[in-house]
């Protein structure tokens, strides 16, 4: 196993470190802010701008959601011998990955909306963090959408790749006799 699998599989174990990188992110943000005086993205926009990207960002992030949940079906329709076999071995941790993705994407929707809803004139809530952290979690969870769905797709194509061998046709003794009956 290489060391590229090696973190691969720490990464998809662990599903708690996108909210750590996310929340570890955002607050060396708001400590160089506060140190520094710039670098407040958000703030230089007005409430009315930021109040439109909280909405973007919301309706983004709920079509995304939406297609995680077509995802999931597809996963769950495919019949492969292999992928059959991954689901009886990881169940557990292939339903925490999925349920873990879409209430990702519910938790953004959930911040940006509270953004939404708490942000005023020159933010005095700093509800604009909200904002921030939610899409710096939205970025750290869709790599991990698309890398367990391509995981599924894989297996499911290898499935096909390898057919299953067709059966034999049941051979009819009487054909020969019903041929010769049957006028042209």
């Amino acid at each position: 196993m290489g060391v590229r699998t090696r973190i691969e599989d720490a990464w998809a174990e662990r599903l708690w470190i996108d909210h750590f990188l996310a929340g570890a992110g955002i607050a060396a943000h708001v400590l160089v802010i506060r140190l520094t005086r710039s670098g407040d993205w958000l703030q230089w926009i007005d409430s009315s701008q930021r109040t439109d990207l909280y909405a973007a960002t919301a309706g983004v992030v709920s079509a995304i959601g939406g297609l995680s949940a077509i995802a999931i079906s597809i996963y769950t329709a495919a019949n492969g011998e292999r992928l059959r076999a991954v689901r009886r071995q990881h169940q557990g941790q292939l339903r925490r990955s999925w349920r873990s993705l879409l209430q990702g994407t519910a938790l953004c929707c959930v911040l940006l909306l509270a953004a939404l809803s708490l942000d005023r004139s020159h933010d005095p809530l700093s509800a604009r963090f909200l904002c921030e952290y939610a899409i710096a979690f939205a970025l750290l969870r869709y790599p991990r959408l698309i890398w367990l769905f391509d995981r599924m797709m894989q297996l499911s194509d290898m499935d096909l790749a390898t057919p299953e061998p067709a059966a034999a046709p049941a051979r009819d003794p009487n054909w020969v006799r019903r041929r010769q009956q049957t006028p042209p």
